[in-house]
């Protein structure tokens, strides 16, 4: 019987992270006059509403998300990535998310960001944090510039189990030959904790508090949350 294989899953806003940095990356833009901040900010409060709900579309929004990443030069785009993360994300890094990723690599284990935020906003908190593999919400590229769409399936929701799928495709794997743990915060990811070996209710929103209790999964608070 040969050793299954560990993976934990981890997804990122106010599971890693105290903050949202969908919504902070949004913020950034609008303070710094990168879009038109009235309507941009009521877009965006606009789909947040319905993110909390459960009820987001996630292409409609997602290709709101992006809107801003075609208008712009890469070169520039990662300027202000690197902007954000000096003045939104660090101040939101905390040791003790550190250390919950360091304990699964120091045993072993390989460890995956899943978010639904899309992949140029989380991959330096991704880096950040550790990680070698991240998934999120992928904006298509066309010669180096951004389409504005999306490309393939949302890492959102059942989407979430979709992406690790093919994640595990990839290298030869399947969900029957690896143990997984799965931390989140969010209703919105029960599909992928119902799927995981160990879900793992992290700073949970009330919903699933009330399903973590229900089905006795480990509740995790990892921050003071304000």
């Amino acid at each position: 019987n040969v050793m299954k294989k560990t993976i934990a899953l981890f997804d990122l806003d106010k599971t890693l992270i105290p903050g949202d940095s969908d919504h902070g990356w949004g913020a950034f833009l609008s303070k710094n006059g990168f879009v038109d901040a009235v309507g941009f900010k009521n877009k965006h409060d606009y789909f947040y509403q319905q993110y909390c709900a459960g009820t987001l579309d996630i292409i409609e929004y997602s290709e709101f998300a992006f809107e801003v990443l075609t208008q712009h030069p890469m070169a520039e785009l990662q300027q202000w990535r690197e902007q954000f993360m000096a003045e939104l994300i660090e101040p939101m890094i905390q040791p003790q998310a550190l250390d919950l990723v360091k304990r699964h690599q120091d045993a072993g284990h390989e460890c995956v960001l899943v978010s639904a935020t899309n992949e140029f906003v989380i991959e330096p908190i991704g880096w950040r944090l550790g990680f070698e593999h991240i998934i999120g919400t992928t904006p298509e590229q066309k010669d180096g510039q951004f389409t504005g769409k999306v490309f393939g399936t949302p890492s959102f929701q059942a989407g979430k189990i979709t992406r690790v799928q093919q994640w595990l495709n990839e290298r030869g794997a399947d969900w029957d030959r690896v143990v997984t743990f799965f931390y989140s915060d969010s209703m919105n990811d029960v599909p992928l904790l119902e799927k995981a070996t160990f879900p793992m209710a992290c700073n949970p929103d009330d919903t699933l508090r009330g399903i973590a209790r229900a089905r006795h999964w480990p509740i995790l608070e990892l921050f003071e949350m304000q």
